[in-house]
């Protein structure tokens, strides 16, 4: 039987002793340390191919716009078309977290990421998988969840993707 974090007799764990982020109000300013931390946890989740219940508690649903190569999605539903197609396109995945540069932004924070991104594609009837790296430039607006003040992701822009040497292309 797994072990139970040390808690509550009831087995609940506070936000510091589960890991989780404290609350805040929906107003508070979120840093740079909390956007980072959201950052690793999207990436992380992105090169697991982790449950789609998993990932969409990183993004606002109301509101949420992803722009990508792909295409521009909206809402849980338009992610969960997007996360779908490219969880059987790619594999091997790895995100490697470059830069993050926050700026305050009313009720939000406007970010500026850099990642590394490689991963694996095998297109039938092709008898080898191709490498893909890429170094991706985005921004993101960071607000706060309505639920519980946690930072999450409600704009998502993929403006360039550099290929590294010796990638095959998109």
């Amino acid at each position: 039987m797994p072990k139970r974090p040390a808690g509550a007799a009831d087995g609940s764990v506070s936000g510091a002793a589960s890991g989780a982020a404290p609350r805040a109000a929906a107003g508070e300013p979120i840093d740079e340390r909390a956007v980072r931390a959201l950052a690793e946890q999207w990436y992380a989740a992105l090169d697991r191919h982790a449950e789609l219940t998993e990932v969409t508690r990183l993004l606002v649903d109301d509101g949420l716009e992803l722009r990508f190569p792909e295409g521009t999605f909206r809402g849980h539903q338009g992610f969960a078309r997007w996360y779908e197609a490219v969880c059987r396109r790619f594999f091997d995945e790895r995100h490697s977290l470059v830069g993050v540069r926050c700026t305050a932004a009313g009720t939000g924070t406007l970010v500026e990421v850099r990642v590394d991104w490689q991963a694996r594609r095998w297109q039938p009837p092709a008898a080898r998988s191709e490498w893909l790296g890429f170094r991706a430039h985005q921004s993101w607006l960071v607000a706060r969840g309505p639920d519980d003040g946690a930072p999450r992701i409600r704009t998502y822009v993929c403006h360039a993707l550099e290929p590294m040497p010796g990638s095959a292309a998109l």
